[in-house]
């Protein structure tokens, strides 16, 4: 499989088939037991934790079912915690707060803590806190899995419009079938193996 820049992928397989440890190998926190992952061009599975954390750190965005917000900190709080731990100054930590919380939508709530937010709106902020690196991949597990339909949408629009203005690379682990028309190229893991399931995604957008 090949994960382009400005791509967004889908991967779809029954629970237990693999997914979440795909994405666990494709961010270095699972070895495979043979291949390699290249990303830009060099083998995550050769890399020492060193190298693997400056990749997670500034390379890869990641998007959990569970939203993983800190309750005590605000939407603005939690967007910036991944700024004040790379060591950005003050002011470029404020600027990019707000254009991650800008590009979601959810400016206007930073001050909020996450008990004051919907399901929707903390997912948002996660996805904020995932980009406010300017990664080039993302990486989501169930990102919709807690959510009604409504706002399950909401958030693979945002994907999707993401890679599109911004050029962010997607892949998006998912069971909702009627968001496949929203990804570029849809993948399915079954029986250990990924298989191409573009068909998948064709359905639903006829």
């Amino acid at each position: 499989m090949t994960v382009m820049p400005g791509q967004f992928i889908a991967v779809v397989g029954r629970s237990g088939s693999g997914k979440t440890t795909l994405l666990n190998i494709l961010a270095g926190l699972d070895k495979p037991t043979s291949g390699q992952v290249l990303f830009e061009n060099r083998d995550i599975a050769a890399m020492n934790e060193h190298d693997l954390t400056e990749i997670r750190r500034h390379k890869i965005g990641f998007v959990f079912q569970s939203f993983g917000l800190l309750p005590l900190l605000s939407a603005f709080e939690n967007v910036e915690l991944p700024l004040r731990i790379a060591g950005v100054r003050t002011r470029e930590r404020e600027e990019r707060t707000r254009e991650a919380l800008e590009i979601v939508g959810l400016w206007g709530r930073a001050k909020h803590r996450p008990y004051e937010l919907s399901g929707g709106e903390q997912q948002r902020v996660a996805i904020a806190r995932a980009i406010v690196n300017n990664p080039p991949l993302i990486l989501a597990d169930e990102p919709t899995g807690e959510l009604d339909s409504t706002n399950a949408r909401a958030i693979f629009g945002l994907f999707k419009e993401m890679v599109l203005k911004q050029g962010i690379s997607v892949l998006s682990a998912t069971h909702d079938s009627t968001l496949l028309a929203m990804a570029d190229d849809v993948k399915e893991i079954r029986d250990g193996h990924l298989n191409d399931a573009t068909d998948l995604g064709q359905r639903y957008r006829d």
